[in-house]
């Protein structure tokens, strides 16, 4: 850590970001923020706000809005605009960068896996000449009990569609880093083009797995929207202050395209 409490990257993390397309943050986050961030999540989930949020992005009318957003929860917010985190993709992608999207849940013990896919949301499928940044937040940690993240490293280099490696569900592939072991309040940062599977727990003792993710994309291009209620979502981050007044761009709507719902 620096003396403003920030992660310090060395150079061979930002170069190994770039050749590999992820990076390892092991108990990234502060015991404090983690303790506050389950709750909200079990209030999610518990709640149905998840499912409302689901729904709202299935409306038809792009002006529909859910009830309550992720980052409208206190420590959900935080988390957004947290500055270490913030300060840390500047670092990768440079100093003016927008966030995407946010998703919270709580996976039930023994969860099904995730197949092979990425997330890279750049039009059109040639276009990689900026970068998104996917932040998955392990608030418990990873351990055989919630089962591991495997990625394929350098495969964000690559022209492909999300699901390119769907029909190859989880199974193991040449070359993987199976990620399996990590404390609580663990941060794995994935270029969103980065194929990564999420396999699932061995049978027998299982638990909850507790997961935050949150995207942002470097500014220079237009990204296309997957919330209708896109505009309402970087209102509330600017009315809320989540960038702290340090990233003017943070939640600037100048930087995306309209919503296209999925055929």
């Amino acid at each position: 850590m620096d003396n403003q409490g920030t992660l310090a990257l060395e150079s061979d993390q930002v170069a190994d970001f770039f050749e590999l397309g992820f990076l390892v943050l092991p108990g990234f986050l502060p015991a404090e923020l983690v303790g506050r961030l389950e709750p909200e999540v079990d209030r999610w989930v518990d709640s149905g706000l998840r499912d409302r949020s689901i729904a709202a992005c299935l409306d038809p009318e792009p002006s529909g809005t859910p009830g309550l957003l992720e980052i409208e929860l206190t420590a959900h917010g935080e988390l957004a605009g947290y500055p270490p985190l913030l300060s840390i993709i500047s670092r990768l992608v440079g100093p003016e960068f927008v966030f995407h999207h946010m998703h919270s849940n709580r996976q039930a013990p023994g969860a099904a896996g995730k197949e092979w896919h990425h997330d890279y949301e750049q039009g059109p499928l040639a276009d990689r000449s900026k970068i998104m940044i996917h932040a998955l937040h392990y608030l418990g940690g990873l351990d055989r009990t919630v089962g591991a993240l495997a990625v394929l490293p350098g495969s964000h280099r690559e022209v492909a569609g999300k699901r390119a490696r769907a029909h190859l569900g989880t199974v193991e592939l040449p070359g993987e880093v199976v990620i399996e072991e990590l404390p609580a309040g663990s941060t794995v940062l994935l270029h969103s083009a980065l194929f990564h599977a999420r396999r699932p727990s061995p049978a027998g003792q299982r638990r909850e797995r507790y997961m935050v993710d949150s995207s942002y994309c470097q500014c220079g291009v237009s990204w296309p929207p997957v919330k209708p209620y896109w505009r309402h979502l970087l209102a509330r981050g600017r009315e809320l202050g989540l960038d702290g007044g340090r990233w003017p761009e943070l939640f600037a709507e100048r930087h995306f395209t309209e919503y296209v719902r999925p055929s």
